[in-house]
């Protein structure tokens, strides 16, 4: 369940030519920002608009006044990007998302139909199509000792990375407040009780509770 092609249906972002370059979704993370940049030279004027040096908004995006749009970055069709968020780079945002008030995006791919509407901090991640972030709950995308990232499941697996967020796969509800630990990978259709600390891997299909217990869903 760690793969990309048991995470995400890339048929839902711009970053599928990308991310079939890699077994694992977090192998991606180091090239976001390069990836965007050469995207976006690609993308059509009709569509998009460079409103700065590499930060591309598509002409049916609604940007608030008050949000920062920071370089590298790409804001997608009907996509909203509200009041004081900061998009500090290095983002790939697709259609139809939801980046809230005082939302925080740094190295990340959001797949289409993404929410992040209030107060999330997703760093050093990919959330999958459909997935949202309850108000409050962030991506914990470095260890307390600073050591690299293993991903802790079935088996551990090193990463060699320092910063690394979270992997949400399709369709994955994460419950207000939750912190999602450094190399957490929550798989498709999952959901994430309010109040969690989320550490490893959820599989698919499953229900995290707030006590830690994991359990199918019915």
């Amino acid at each position: 369940m760690y793969t990309i092609k048991e995470m995400y249906d890339l048929d839902h972002t711009a970053a599928k030519e990308y991310l079939e370059q890699f077994t694992y979704p977090w192998e991606a993370l180091k090239g976001i920002k390069d990836f965007i940049i050469s995207l976006g030279k690609t993308l059509s004027p009709e569509e998009y608009t460079e409103v700065s040096e590499n930060v591309w908004v598509h002409k049916t995006a609604k940007v608030f006044p008050s949000a920062y749009l920071g370089a590298p970055c790409i804001i997608g069709a009907e996509t909203e990007v509200r009041h004081c968020a900061f998009v500090r780079g290095s983002a790939l945002v697709g259609k139809n998302c939801v980046v809230g008030n005082s939302v925080e995006l740094k190295n990340v791919i959001l797949f289409d139909n993404v929410q992040t509407p209030h107060y999330n901090y997703v760093g050093d991640s990919i959330l999958g199509y459909y997935s949202h972030m309850g108000a409050g709950s962030i991506t914990s995308n470095v260890k307390s000792d600073k050591t690299l990232v293993v991903v802790h499941g079935e088996k551990e697996m090193e990463t060699g990375l320092k910063k690394f967020g979270a992997m949400l796969g399709d369709r994955v509800e994460v419950g207000c407040n939750s912190v999602l630990n450094p190399g957490s990978v929550i798989g498709p259709n999952s959901r994430i009780y309010p109040v969690s600390c989320v550490r490893g891997v959820v599989p698919a299909n499953s229900i995290h509770k707030n006590t830690g217990e994991i359990m199918a869903q019915k």
